[in-house]
C-alpha cells in the first residue's frame, strides 16, 4: 500500500519530546523516519503489543479491564493498516511510534501505559526478529518447492546420459537424474543453515528495556511462550546491540542467490544453440523489440542479476554494524531496507524457479546426438587398467596416448581399433570395448554418490521419502 503522509500545520508531540526547548526541523523528520520501510512490521508489531498487554495485565501493572481497552483498539489500528485507512506521518517516524500514537489518540492515558517496561530498542529487535523468523519459513517453504521441481524433473528425466564439465570443458558422462538432485543437495543445505539460524532468532529481546533492564515486575518468560520463542536474551545490553541474527539470515540468502545464480547460468547456456541441451518455458521467457525471432531468458538473467543485489545487502549489513559501540545506535535503522530486499528479491527468484524447472524439458535427441564428443569415457577406461594391475600414473598416460590418436583421427575411444590398444598396452583384448562408450561408462560407476544407476536409484528414492516428510512437516525443522 502507498504511504499516506499527513500534512498538518501543527507539529506532532515527540513521545520523547519532555527534554526539548525547540521543534524537530522539518528536513531532520523526513531524514530520521522509518516508517517508508518499517511499516511492514506493524503485523508483528502489534502481536508483540498484545503479548506485552496481556503480561503487564498479569503482573499487576494495568488493569484487566485496560487490558481488554487496548486489544480491542489495537485490532482496530491493525484492520485500517491492513485496509489502506491507516496515516502515516513522518514526524512520528516509526511503525512502532505511528501505532502507540494511534493507541492514545483512541485511549489517552490507558493507552500510554503499553510502553510499560519496554523500549522501542527492545520493541524494534522482537519485532525484527519475529519477522525474520516469519521470512526463514517462507524461504524455507519455498525451498521445498524448488527441491521437489527437481525432483521431479530427476524422475522425468531417468536414463538420460548428459555430458558434465570441469573448466568448462567436458569430463564424464552423468545420469541427468544424479545432475538434478545435484541441486537438491546444495539447497538442502540452504535449508539446514535456515534452521540453525532460526535457532538464534527466536531469543526473546522484549522486556531488556532501552540497555538496563526494568526495575518493574515484569515476566518475560510468559511473553516468550506465548510469542513462540525458545528462550529469553540473557544479557540486556547485548540485545539492544545485537543484530547478529540479521545478518545471519543475510547471509544464507546470499548463499541461497548463489546456488541460484549458478543454476541460473547453466541453463542460459544450455538453452543457447550452441549447446541447444534444453527447451525453457516459453511463459518465463521474453522477447526482443528488434529480432523476431529471439526467445530470450531473461527470467534466468535477473535471477543471476538480483543476487548481485542480494551480495551487495551482506556486504552493507556487515560495514554498518562493524564499528558500532554499545549499545543501541540510531544506525541500526539502516538493517531493515537490506534485510527486507534481500529476502524480497530471494524469495521471488524462487517463486520463478519452482516452475521453471517444471516446465523446463531436454532436447535428448541433440543430446545424445553430441555424447560421443569429448571421450568422456577415458577416465572409465583408465580405472579399468587400473584394474587390470597397472598403476594410476601409467594407466593414466596410456589412455592419454589413446585419447591423442583418437583426436588425430577425429573419432572417439570406441572406434579405434584393438591393434591401436594393444599398441599402446600389449595386454588388452577385446574385453576392453565393454567399458567404453557412455552407457558403459556411466554403469561402472559403483562409488556411494556417484552417477551409477543403482546409487542414483538410491538416491532418487531417498530425496522422494525426505521431501514428502518436509512437505507433511510444513515448517522448517532440524536437520
Amino acid at each position: 500500500m502507498p504511504i499516506l503522509w499527513a500534512c498538518e500545520a501543527r507539529v506532532a508531540k515527540k513521545a520523547w519530546a519532555g527534554v526539548f526547548q525547540e521543534a524537530t526541523d522539518a528536513r531532520v523528520e523526513q531524514f530520521t523516519e522509518s516508517v517508508s520501510f518499517d511499516r511492514r512490521l506493524y503485523a508483528h508489531d502489534i502481536t508483540g503489543s498484545l503479548a506485552h498487554a496481556q503480561m503487564l495485565a498479569r503482573v499487576g501493572l494495568i488493569t484487566e479491564d485496560e487490558r481488554g481497552q487496548i486489544e480491542q483498539a489495537l485490532g482496530t489500528i491493525r484492520r485500517q493498516i491492513e485496509q489502506g485507512d491507516f496515516q502515516f506521518k513522518p514526524e512520528l517516524e516509526d511503525i512502532h511510534m505511528h501505532i502507540e500514537a494511534a493507541l492514545i489518540e483512541q485511549l489517552g492515558d490507558v493507552g500510554r501505559k503499553l510502553h510499560t517496561a519496554r523500549s522501542r530498542n527492545d520493541q524494534v529487535s522482537t519485532d525484527l526478529r519475529m519477522w525474520v523468523r516469519d521470512a526463514i519459513d517462507q524461504v524455507d517453504a519455498s525451498l521445498v518447492a524448488l527441491q521437489t521441481a527437481f525432483v521431479g524433473r530427476a524422475d522425468a528425466d531417468q536414463g538420460c546420459i548428459l555430458p558434465a564439465y570441469t573448466h568448462m570443458q567436458r569430463a564424464q558422462p552423468v545420469l541427468a537424474t544424479h545432475y538434478w538432485l545435484c541441486y537438491c543437495e546444495k539447497f538442502e543445505r540452504d535449508r539446514a543453515r535456515l534452521a540453525d539460524c532460526r535457532r538464534r532468532v527466536n531469543v526473546l529481546g522484549l522486556g531488556s528495556a532501552a540497555v538496563a533492564g526494568t526495575s518493574l515486575p515484569i515476566d518475560r518468560e510468559w511473553v516468550a511462550s506465548q510469542l513462540g520463542f525458545e528462550s529469553v536474551a540473557a544479557n540486556s545490553i547485548d540485545v539492544s546491540s545485537d543484530r547478529d541474527f540479521a545478518i545471519e539470515f543475510a547471509f544464507v540468502l546470499t548463499l541461497i542467490a548463489e546456488h541460484l545464480s549458478t543454476w541460473a547460468e547453466e541453463w542460459i547456456l544450455w538453452s543457447a544453440s550452441e549447446f541447444g541441451f534444453l527447451k525453457l518455458p516459453q511463459a518465463y521467457c521474453t522477447g526482443s523489440s528488434i529480432m523476431p525471432q529471439k526467445v530470450n531468458p531473461d527470467v534466468l538473467e535477473l535471477v543471476r542479476g538480483k543476487t548481485a543485489r542480494v551480495v551487495g545487502n551482506l556486504t552493507a549489513l556487515l560495514v554498518l554494524v562493524k564499528g558500532l559501540p554499545l549499545a543501541y545506535n540510531r544506525d541500526l535503522q539502516e538493517d531493515k531496507p537490506r534485510i527486507f530486499d534481500s529476502f524480497d528479491a530471494v524469495h521471488a527468484c524462487l517463486q520463478m524457479a519452482a516452475p521453471m524447472v517444471a516446465g523446463a524439458e531436454l532436447n535428448r535427441d541433440r543430446i545424445a546426438a553430441r555424447l560421443d564428443v569429448g571421450h568422456l569415457d577415458a577416465t572409465t577406461l583408465m580405472e579399468y587398467l587400473i584394474q587390470r594391475g597397472i598403476p594410476q600414473r601409467t594407466a593414466h598416460g596410456i589412455v592419454g596416448q589413446l585419447v591423442r590418436t583418437a583426436l588425430d583421427r577425429d573419432v572417439p575411444l570406441s572406434k579405434l581399433s584393438l591393434e591401436d590398444f594393444q599398441a599402446a598396452e600389449p595386454t588388452l583384448d577385446t574385453q576392453v570395448f565393454e567399458v567404453l562408450g557412455v552407457q558403459h561408462a556411466v554403469g561402472a560407476f559403483t562409488s556411494y554418490g556417484s552417477s551409477g544407476p543403482e546409487r542414483v536409484a538410491e538416491q532418487l528414492a531417498r530425496w522422494k521419502q525426505k521431501l514428502a516428510v518436509a512437505r507433511s512437516d510444513g515448517a522448517t525443522a532440524d536437520r
